[in-house]
This record gives C-alpha cells, structure tokens and sequence, in this order.
C-alpha cells in the first residue's frame, strides 16, 4: 500500500495545504509537523510561484510572502528532507507546471523519490498534457493527482481511467478561498467518478468551517483545507504553530463525526 492510499484507509482522511517558505523555512517545517500532530493524514506543500491562476488572494499573497524571501524549489526540497527526519506523513506537492519544467523533469521527480514526496498537484496541466509529466513521475513513484471539476461531468471517465493515488474533486467554480456556501452537488459528482474509478475522492475548494467539514466528510473520502490554514499563518506568522493545531485538530474531529 502506498503513503498515500494509507492516508485514506481508515477514517476520513483531513488534508492540508500550505505555502512552503511562509513565513520562513524554518517555521514552514514546524508547521508541517504541527499539521501531521493536530490530525492531517496528507500535507500538501505548495511551491511558491510568481503567477498562481488557480488561487484566491489569501494563497497569492502567501506566495508572494515566500517569494519575498527567495524561497526556491530547492529549499522546498529541503524542507522535504527535514520534515522526513522527523515523520512519514504523506507529502505532496502543490505546484503550477512552470517551477517544474524549469527545474527538469528527470531531476525533479528523482529527487521527490529520494526526499520522498509521494504526489503532485499541478492545477494547470491539463489532461491532453499530463503525458508531459506521467511516465517520469510514474518512473520515480511519484503520484500526478488528476483533478475533476464541476465542469468535468463529459470527461469523468477519461480523467479517472489513468488517475493515480487520489482524486481532487474540486468542489465549486472559480479560485481557492473560503467560502461561506458550497452550492455544488457534490452527491452527483460523486457518484459519478466512483461508477468509474475505486481510487479515494478528496473534496477541496472553499471548505473552511467544522460545519462544511462535517457535510463533505459523510459523503468523500478525504476533506481538502487550504485557505483557511494559510490565512491563520498570515496572522500569526511565526507564532501560529498552536492556533494551526487547534483549527487542524477541530476540522479533522468534524470531518469524522
């Protein structure tokens, strides 16, 4: 069983994302492990980029805050390496295709293998183009996360077919961010990729309270939360290692209950 199958197979799983590099290196590897202590059964660490099309103005700015500290991909890695001394959470990355291509794909994905990043996320790969990165990714292990929107209805069956680890069902229209309603029927979406594929399905976008957490929890397989972490690191900067654990450890409880 991989890392990441294992974190889908008890409870529902809690995901979580954060921006690597804010507000520093140093505190990006504490707070990875406050995510894993507090109830996150996957992390996904986000690279920073200059133009990130698929985020709402919190993650933006996140990455313009690492940025500013000239956080580069292979201090990303390096987070990787020290958060590995320490756990085996599963750990993927969130990353737009540009970082990657610029780095190499041969030598990105060998050093996912040996730091040990189990997937990537690339929010603006298309499916046509996923062959660009699949068969290096699938050389070294490494999981390229498909995701299906909304809008995905025609085209379920083929995203499914070859999709490895989990799929994120995104589950409203537009940016990341919070949102105070999730109008979706996320029941349908469902039901329809799981007539297709036995993979876990993970629902991210908007989902933020214990209330959202809770719905989504009784009817996907994993709970997807991004913002919301990214917004409390905006707020305590350093000091946000306990108010991440107190808001991680209340949504993961809530996506089980």
């Amino acid at each position: 069983m991989s890392k990441i199958a294992n974190a889908f197979k008890d409870d529902t799983s809690f995901i979580g994302f954060l921006t690597a590099g804010d507000p520093t290196i140093d505190k990006t590897v504490e707070f990875i492990l406050a995510m894993e202590e507090a109830g996150c059964d996957l992390i996904e660490i986000g690279i920073p980029f200059s133009d990130p099309m698929a985020e709402g103005v919190v993650i933006q700015d996140a990455n313009v805050r690492a940025l500013k500290h000239n956080t580069t991909t292979d201090d990303v890695f390096d987070i990787v390496r020290r958060v590995r001394e320490k756990t085996d959470v599963p750990l993927v990355f969130l990353t737009y295709i540009n970082p990657v291509f610029f780095y190499g794909y041969e030598e990105f994905f060998k050093k996912c293998n040996e730091l040990g990043v189990d997937g990537i996320i690339a929010p603006d790969l298309p499916y046509e183009e996923k062959g660009e990165i699949a068969d290096i990714a699938r050389k070294y292990d490494v999981d390229v996360i498909s995701l299906i929107a909304p809008t995905s209805k025609q085209r379920i069956q083929m995203i499914a077919n070859d999709a490895t680890g989990f799929i994120y069902v995104v589950s409203s229209l537009g940016v990341t961010g919070m949102r105070s309603e999730i109008k979706t029927d996320l029941n349908a979406i469902l039901e329809d990729i799981r007539e297709v594929t036995d993979l876990p399905l993970a629902v991210g976008f908007g989902i933020n309270t214990p209330e959202q957490a809770g719905k989504i929890g009784k009817i996907a397989d994993g709970v997807i939360v991004g913002s919301a972490i990214v917004k409390i690191i905006e707020e305590y900067g350093e000091d946000a290692v306990e108010p991440i654990k107190e808001y991680v450890s209340a949504m993961k409880k809530a996506s089980n209950e």
